[in-house]
C-alpha cells in the first residue's frame, strides 16, 4: 500500500473513530463531521428558533423593545448592538457571534449549523445569505447527512445586497463585498469584490 494511501486510510479512520466517539449529532454537527439534521435536538431547536423568528418576522415586524429582547435569546452570543431589520431568518442562532454594532438589513439569511463569527462595525445589505451548511457529494450520503464549514467576516465589512458567502469562506477586515456576489474563496484584508465568483475589482485612485 503506497504511503499517500496510508496517511488517507489514517486519517478516514481517526474521523469516523472520533465520530463515533461523539455523544449526540449536534455534537458532530458542532465540529464539522456528517451528521443527521433529523435528531429529535436538533429538529426541536430549529423549531424554537422558528417560533421565536415567527416573534419577530410576524407578531413584531419592527424594531420593538420585544423584537430585541427575542434577537437576545435567539442570538445569545451577540453583544445589544446587534441590529436586526426583520424578516430575518437563522437555523439556531446560538452559533452567530458578532462584534460591536452589527448590522442586518431586511430578509437576511445566516443558515448556522456551525459557528459563523462576525466582527464589529459590520454591515449586512438586504437579502444577505450566509451559509455554513453543506452536503456530501456522494448522492447517497447525502440522503441522510450534511455537514458544515465555519464563516468568519472582520471588522469593518460592507457586504453589499444580495450577496451570498458560501461555507468554509474568511472574510478579512475592512473588506466590500458587491451587490449580488458569490464568495466562494477566502477574501484578504481591505480588498473590494464583486461578481459570481466574486473576484477582487481595481480600486479608484
Amino acid at each position: 500500500m503506497q504511503q499517500a494511501t496510508v496517511v488517507a486510510y489514517l486519517y478516514s479512520f481517526h474521523h469516523f473513530s472520533y465520530a463515533l466517539e461523539m455523544e449526540s449529532e449536534k455534537e458532530k454537527m458542532m465540529s464539522g463531521m456528517l451528521y443527521s439534521s433529523n435528531d429529535p435536538q436538533l429538529v426541536e431547536e430549529r423549531l424554537k428558533a422558528k417560533k421565536q423568528l415567527h416573534f419577530l418576522n410576524v407578531t413584531e415586524y419592527a424594531v420593538t423593545d420585544q423584537a430585541k429582547a427575542i434577537i437576545k435569546d435567539l442570538i445569545p452570543n451577540a453583544p445589544d448592538s446587534l441590529y436586526i431589520e426583520p424578516p430575518f431568518h437563522c437555523d439556531y442562532g446560538y452559533n452567530i457571534f458578532c462584534g460591536e454594532n452589527v448590522y442586518f438589513n431586511v430578509n437576511c439569511v445566516v443558515l448556522d449549523v456551525m459557528k459563523v463569527t462576525i466582527g464589529s462595525n459590520v454591515f449586512f445589505g438586504p437579502g444577505v445569505h450566509i451559509y455554513t451548511a453543506n452536503h456530501p457529494l456522494d448522492f447517497k450520503s447525502r440522503r441522510s447527512h450534511e455537514f458544515g464549514k465555519t464563516v468568519i467576516i472582520g471588522d469593518d465589512c460592507w457586504i453589499g445586497g444580495g450577496a451570498m458567502i458560501m461555507p468554509g469562506v474568511t472574510i478579512g477586515n475592512r473588506c466590500v463585498i458587491g451587490a449580488g456576489s458569490v464568495v466562494t474563496k477566502d477574501i484578504p484584508d481591505d480588498t473590494i469584490v464583486a461578481g459570481n465568483p466574486a473576484r477582487p475589482i481595481k480600486k479608484d485612485k
